[in-house]
């Protein structure tokens, strides 16, 4: 069982490494990197290139560790109590699988995503410590043991919002991606946008990437922030020499896609202010 990538997903050679690594120890993927660099993509086309399904946790600040496993719906088996109904005997009928459930009573090997885990509790990480070590969990409500028919393959994303616990790291094999270099970068638009003429894309490319260099940025547009850009300027039928015409003395064509927030937006006011006095 090897990933080489897929056609909808330019996995550089150092991902797929780390993929195959995590695979082969049968630990966890934990994968870091900016938002917008393929994080979640990658678990998805990982599944699509291994064939096999994929089970998603999206991690949220509420969420706690144990939902992961189960949880036990006490207000609806008193609700039953009340009405005499059959089925408040059995406990079982009232435990709601989580996704670790799903994931390790699946009868076939899967691929589990744990979603932006460092936007949950710092005592997250370490309350699946145990999880992560023995595939199986105990639940109190019926005595019984769940094991995983089939280790699945894990790939947990971070956007480095909060550090994560030492004791879980150790237990992760880690890969940060990187922002793509230029040319990774017309890979990735390749599968996205085929028919772009290269004309468009260098400048549209330069004018990015010159975007992401600049100081005193605040957020820099990320990989999926250029692609909906090329799409707007590929929608709105502009040229390489539409976008030349704006140069460093204007706001870059459309530039809502990149630029999400106003003092970026205000930065590069001042900044095209400054190049047309110069003028």
């Amino acid at each position: 069982m090897k990933f080489e990538g897929t056609d909808d997903y330019v996995a550089t050679h150092d991902l797929t490494i780390a993929v195959n690594a995590a695979v082969t120890l049968e630990r966890p993927l934990l994968v870091k990197g900016e938002p917008g660099t393929g994080k979640t993509e990658l678990a998805r086309q990982v599944a699509r290139g291994l064939g096999l399904r994929m089970i998603e946790w999206n991690i949220k600040s509420t969420t706690r560790a144990h939902q992961g496993l189960y949880e036990y719906d006490a207000v609806s088996r008193l609700r039953d109590s009340q009405l005499g109904e059959e089925k408040v005997h059995d406990v079982a009928n009232y435990i709601r699988p989580g996704k670790l459930w799903q994931a390790f009573d699946a009868d076939e090997k899967v691929v589990l995503l744990i979603d932006e885990i460092d936007k949950a509790d710092i005592e997250f990480p370490n309350d699946l410590l145990q999880e992560l070590d023995k595939m199986e969990f105990h639940v109190y409500e019926t005595g019984e043991t769940i094991s995983a028919r089939h280790r699945p393959i894990m790939i947990i994303t971070s956007n480095n919002e909060k550090e994560l616990p030492d004791a879980f790291l150790r237990r992760c094999f880690f890969h940060y991606i990187r922002f793509p270099d230029m040319e990774t970068m017309k890979k990735i638009v390749a599968v996205h946008h085929p028919n772009i003429k290269d004309s468009l894309l260098s400048v549209a490319l330069t004018q990015f990437y010159e975007i992401r260099d600049q100081q005193g940025l605040k957020k820099k547009p990320s990989t999926s922030e250029v692609l909906d850009w090329l799409k707007l300027l590929l929608a709105e039928d502009l040229t390489a020499e539409d976008l030349k015409k704006s140069g460093a003395d204007a706001l870059p064509r459309l530039h809502g896609a990149l630029l999400k927030n106003e003092q970026d937006v205000h930065l590069f006011e001042r900044l095209a202010f400054m190049a047309r006095r110069q003028r």
